[in-house]
């Protein structure tokens, strides 16, 4: 089972889950974003959901962390079920900052809907579908959401929580066409605070992705500026950051 953890500098999350879970996520988060020019206009979005996916590929292929995890079995239940076995799991690890994990889990609701239109082909009766209901691909995704949404309820106090996920989960779209320049900025504005102010700026963090406020739209402006003078697509231009080499987790 996929489970997330804030982590010890408040920097972002950990994500755990056996060999399994983040081979079957992966192949759902695969499945629900669409082939490349499937949904063109969530293109910035679905590359940052695909990041997740290149960090849990490595993660099956040995290049991230592991932590082992008790699996509830003692000398006691062996000696009952006449077996010998580990009393613990190898569970993968792989971490994502604050600011980019919200924006997937969010990016998320949009590509659910898509994803569900494409299959029920009714596009205003996509949660009625019956080949919706048991759809592996949708309870894998919503299943990351919630161990998400879990972390947040177990990070933040009672009222940032509430506010978070009403403005996490409003119902409307939010990121077709987004700036994911404002993404990596806010990123990289992240990792330069304190534990402390990481701590604290979690539910606004939420907020300024869900919302676009004006920092955003200057972002966007300045963005599409750029563009025009090279001559080249939006989402071609690179923000003026850059990620450190080494995060302090």
């Amino acid at each position: 089972m996929i489970f997330v953890k804030n982590t010890p500098n408040n920097t972002g999350v950990a994500i755990y889950g056996d060999h399994l879970d983040f081979e079957h996520l992966y192949d759902a988060l695969h499945e629900v974003v669409g082939d490349e020019n499937e949904f063109v206009s969530y293109s910035s979005a679905r590359i940052r959901i695909l990041g997740v996916c290149f960090d849990l590929r490595h993660a099956l292929m040995g290049d991230r962390e592991i932590e082992f995890i008790d699996n509830g079995m003692n000398r006691d239940k062996m000696k009952l079920m006449s077996v010998m076995t580990p009393e613990k799991n190898v569970y993968l690890k792989i971490n994502a900052l604050w600011p980019e994990i919200l924006f997937v889990t969010m990016a998320l609701n949009d590509f659910i809907r898509l994803y569900a239109a494409k299959k029920a082909k009714k596009k205003y009766d996509i949660y009625l579908s019956r080949e919706l209901i048991w759809d592996h691909s949708l309870a894998m995704v919503r299943g990351f959401q919630a161990a998400i949404a879990s972390c947040i309820k177990d990070t933040v106090s009672p009222a940032s929580f509430s506010r978070m996920m009403n403005s996490m989960n409003k119902d409307y779209t939010w990121f077709e066409r987004y700036t994911w320049q404002y993404l990596d900025i806010l990123n990289c504005r992240f990792l330069e605070w304190d534990n402390e102010k990481r701590l604290k700026s979690i539910p606004t963090i939420a907020k300024r992705l869900a919302e676009r406020g004006e920092e955003y739209n200057q972002i966007k402006k300045e963005a599409q500026t750029a563009a025009k003078v090279y001559g080249t697509h939006v989402d071609n231009i690179k923000a003026a950051i850059e990620y450190p080499e080494i995060i302090d987790w």
